[in-house]
């Protein structure tokens, strides 16, 4: 057990999966349409997706204004800042960095001058052949002001010789081995491109006569639009002057949508290819009961995403369902705190439980899942400090063994503890009376699609892609 004592040392604010960004994007339905305002809302719909940086670019039909900053949304635009974007077409973007740092040069949307005019992007998931793509086109005199694979996509549209931008995307793209989900915008256009095995979700929406493209249709639903649909995998969607026309611009032999959108990342309230979230984890919930048949006498759900499937494991197990663990919105983010032991405390300021609910009783307490190990641990131990006569962790996942390549913080088997201890070994290490993982078959049970429709790397190691050597 000596290597899993050492996890111990590592901040418990990271000990969750870390999704890269959000991106959303308007094409208003006049010239005094305030795309910016309509952007910003959008962006607090989807702040989950990403809390180290944020920004706005916005057309007035003839030039591209941007203003980004590090910090949440609310932090980074002030009414001067709103004051300055003005225009009818505008995309935004939530960040978490997963390839490049966080550091103001990666912030986005990026704008570049190219053969094609000024284009914008901005961009959610992750290159699996970045490396690779940055030594080419660094040894052919291409320059690069930041560290993110974003500006590797804008280097290889600029480069290309072709005369309009849904042929250089599909250039480009042939040389793109990975995750991504697109909105560019022009000086009078937005347009939005979603990766041929779809891995991260794109819808597109409607405002009256505005169209509208995000991340999730949750950021739809913040500012009263309708959801039209998914944007499909290889499709690429462009609004202009003329209206919206729909491309199926890349194909691929088969569909890989990221299982963490179901399982964590995305919020209850979104629809992600026809599946609304809330009910799948709910599914997820009956199915772990189901599996597990722990025998409990109250059921605890980690706030806030294990809500949903904790609601279904208390419907199928007739385990009451309560809230054990308080949290506290208005603690701070750990990492900045200074000292490691502060730091280490991060999980009991933001989590408190609540004694007179959980005091004797047998807790099945329900989260997502596990990465490095050392929350669950805490979470345990806060619940037999609280009286608890036994502690079940269940989890709505399979172990997290492999790391991600298409946009997930997790690059190295060394940070799973999955990836080198047994089930047992984990639920020793957390303190838990019992640890279980929902089966993989299970999993796509509760999902709804067939497995050859979704990315399960993480789980099991078989990446949808090409794969670059791995880090330990």
């Amino acid at each position: 057990m000596a290597e899993i004592e050492s996890v111990r040392k590592i901040d418990l604010e990271f000990d969750v999966p870390r999704e890269e960004c959000g991106v959303f994007g308007v094409y208003g339905e006049s010239d005094d349409f305030d795309a910016a305002s309509i952007t910003l809302n959008a962006l607090f719909g989807l702040q989950h997706r990403g809390q180290e940086s944020a920004g706005i670019a916005v057309s007035d039909t003839r030039k591209i204004s941007v203003h980004k900053g590090m910090g949440l949304v609310k932090e980074v635009f002030t009414d001067d800042d709103m004051d300055r974007l003005k225009g009818p077409l505008a995309i935004g973007h939530v960040r978490y960095s997963t390839a490049g740092g966080s550091l103001l040069v990666n912030a986005q949307p990026m704008v570049v001058n190219t053969s094609l005019g000024t284009i914008a992007v901005a961009h959610n998931g992750n290159l699996a052949n970045a490396t690779a793509l940055r030594s080419e086109l660094t040894s052919s005199g291409a320059m690069f002001q930041s560290t993110s694979d974003t500006e590797i996509i804008l280097n290889l549209i600029a480069r290309s010789r072709k005369t309009d931008l849904p042929e250089a995307l599909k250039e480009a793209c042939a040389k793109m081995s990975g995750s991504y989900a697109l909105v560019f915008l022009t000086p009078r256009s937005i347009a939005a491109l979603r990766d041929p095995m779809g891995n991260r979700p794109l819808c597109l929406g409607r405002l009256g006569h505005a169209y509208l493209v995000a991340s999730e249709s949750c950021a739809l639903a913040t500012i009263g639009a309708k959801l039209i649909r998914d944007i499909e995998p290889g499709e690429l969607v462009v609004v202009d002057s003329n209206g919206l026309h729909s491309v199926q611009l890349l194909r691929s032999q088969r569909r890989a949508v990221c299982a963490m959108e179901y399982i964590y990342f995305a919020r209850p309230d979104s629809e992600i290819d026809g599946k609304v979230i809330h009910l799948v984890r709910k599914a997820m919930g009956r199915q772990l009961a189901r599996e597990s048949k722990i025998e409990a006498d109250i059921v605890i759900p980690v706030p806030d995403s294990g809500w949903s499937t904790a609601l279904g494991f208390s419907e199928e197990s007739s385990i009451p369902i309560d809230i054990g663990l308080n949290v506290n919105r208005y603690v701070g983010r750990t990492f900045i705190q200074p000292k490691q032991e502060l730091r280490n405390r991060g999980v009991t300021l933001k989590l408190t439980p609540i004694d007179a609910v959980i005091r004797g009783k047998r807790v099945a307490i329900i989260d997502d899942s596990i990465v490095r190990g050392t929350t669950s641990g805490v979470l345990v131990n806060l619940l037999r400090e609280a009286g608890a006569a036994q502690v079940h962790m269940l989890i709505s996942s399979p172990p997290w063994r492999f790391p991600c390549l298409y946009g997930i913080d997790v690059s190295g088997t060394r940070e799973l503890i999955a990836s080198s201890h047994t089930v047992e070994e984990i639920r020793r290490f957390i303190n838990a009376d019992t640890l279980y993982y929902l089966s993989l078959e299970g999993l796509y049970a509760a999902i709804g699609r067939p497995a050859d429709e979704l990315c399960v790397a993480c789980f099991t190691g078989d990446y949808p892609t090409e794969t670059p050597q791995l880090c330990k």
